[in-house]
């Protein structure tokens, strides 16, 4: 019988869990700056301006720069030109001036290096419409905090104009292949500032992020064959979960943290099981003879989504999270895999073959209703930010691997790209705890 490497293969880019042969492209240096490339318009974008950091001249990252482009991705902002002011935390700036911008909100602030060699980041956020200062927060942080910095601030002028928390400074894992190595990184939401959290002459995939945010559970084929580690992001320890006969693959953690979902073919063809996150036995949850992975949780835990071409191809089906019978949840497209759940247990976002092309749709689960988010051809492993409002994916764009983010109605568009590589196999992580 085939596994599920082979028989749910569905293009030369590497899925979550059907990979082997995919994994072979072009070398990139995952260490290029990004460049975010904001596309398509919302139908209601807040118009804010963000004048120039006083001092950030001196500063080796462009605060505000960065604070635009994280709202501009968010899809809820668009930048108004603050070109030709001055304007730090401290100033009364003349409101009536942004008015005639068109400009909704405003920000300014500073940046000052510090005796001890930290930068001192103070801003303030003004409500140009109804003249409030809506408050500010400094940050005292060494140069390599600078961008998380920024992506905090970010944050708290997402969450006071829009009444939900913002996720600029959450992180990101995603896999490169340079040369001839295989790297897992760890990077800010933008895809900024990589960390490598591991780097392999074989194949990396489907990394998967604890309910905390502090381990990452990957398959490596380091050992000629699928293999689950468990890797402690802070520490850089990592630990053998799965190395069962036959191919390990597909984990995914349970919102508790305590146990994962597996893909194992220890007993043949590929089914799913629960392991304890610290190891041991794995207990299995399907018994079919078709091909069950790409197991997911659903935000209270109760249910598994997953894959299976148990009617003939591959589509998305849900079962209790402890076993039992399952129901099919995709019927538009003849071929659907690699499930993701908001975090509100509201959407389901998948790849669905159309007419040989691989795009990204969601389904609203309460009432079934799918719609398309991208028109792209090789989209995959799509993961949602933790306020639910945006995805990430990976796709192809002139011929190469790139990672998107996108709005779930697919209206706002941004690609992170390094400066000459393709990026794969992109999650999402947590809020920090």
């Amino acid at each position: 019988m085939k596994t599920d490497q082979t028989v749910f293969s569905p293009s030369s880019l590497g899925r979550r869990s059907f990979v082997a042969a995919a994994l072979a492209t072009p070398s990139l240096s995952a260490l290029a700056q990004f460049r975010v490339e904001v596309s398509g318009v919302g139908l209601t974008q807040l118009p804010i301006a963000i004048a120039p950091f006083r001092g950030e001249d001196q500063s080796p990252q462009k605060i505000a720069a960065i604070i635009q482009a994280d709202l501009e991705r968010s899809g809820q902002f668009r930048a108004v030109s603050a070109a030709g002011q001055s304007l730090d935390e401290g100033s009364r700036p003349d409101l009536s001036v942004w008015r005639q911008r068109s400009a909704d909100s405003l920000v300014a602030g500073s940046v000052t290096r510090l005796a001890d060699g930290r930068f001192d980041v103070r801003f303030r956020l003004w409500d140009v419409v109804r003249g409030q200062d809506l408050g500010g927060q400094s940050y005292a942080v060494p140069q390599i905090d600078l961008r998380l910095a920024a992506h905090r601030i970010a944050d708290y002028i997402y969450e006071k104009l829009t009444g939900e928390k913002g996720v600029f400074s959450t992180r990101i894992a995603y896999v490169t292949k340079v040369g001839q190595r295989f790297n897992l990184w760890v990077a800010d939401a933008d895809g900024e500032n990589a960390q490598s959290a591991l780097s392999s002459p074989e194949p990396i995939i489907s990394p998967a992020w604890s309910p905390t945010g502090g381990q990452l559970a990957y398959v490596s084929f380091e050992s000629r064959k699928p293999v689950v580690y468990v890797h402690e992001v802070a520490t850089g320890r990592r630990r053998l979960l799965a190395n069962f006969r036959g191919s390990n693959s597909a984990p995914a953690w349970s919102p508790d943290g305590r146990n994962l979902a597996v893909t194992l073919s220890r007993d043949g063809g590929s089914q799913l099981y629960l392991m304890d996150a610290g190891g041991g036995e794995p207990r299995r949850l399907t018994q079919s003879s078709s091909i069950d992975t790409e197991p997911v949780f659903s935000p209270d835990g109760r249910s598994l989504y997953f894959v299976s071409d148990r009617g003939g191809a591959p589509q998305i089906y849900r079962m209790p999270a402890s076993g039992g019978n399952a129901e099919r949840v995709t019927f538009s497209g003849s071929y659907n895999i690699s499930p993701a759940i908001s975090p509100d247990g509201r959407w389901l976002a998948y790849v669905s073959r159309v007419g040989g092309a691989y795009r990204l749709h969601v389904m609203e689960l309460a009432s079934g209703n799918v719609s398309a988010v991208t028109d792209t051809t090789a989209d995959e492993s799509p993961s949602f930010a933790p306020n639910g409002r945006l995805l990430v994916y990976a796709t192809q764009q002139q011929g190469r691997e790139a990672l998107m983010t996108s709005t779930l109605d697919g209206k706002i568009k941004a690609r992170l790209a390094g400066q000459g590589g393709d990026l794969r196999e992109p999650a999402w992580g947590p809020f920090q705890k």
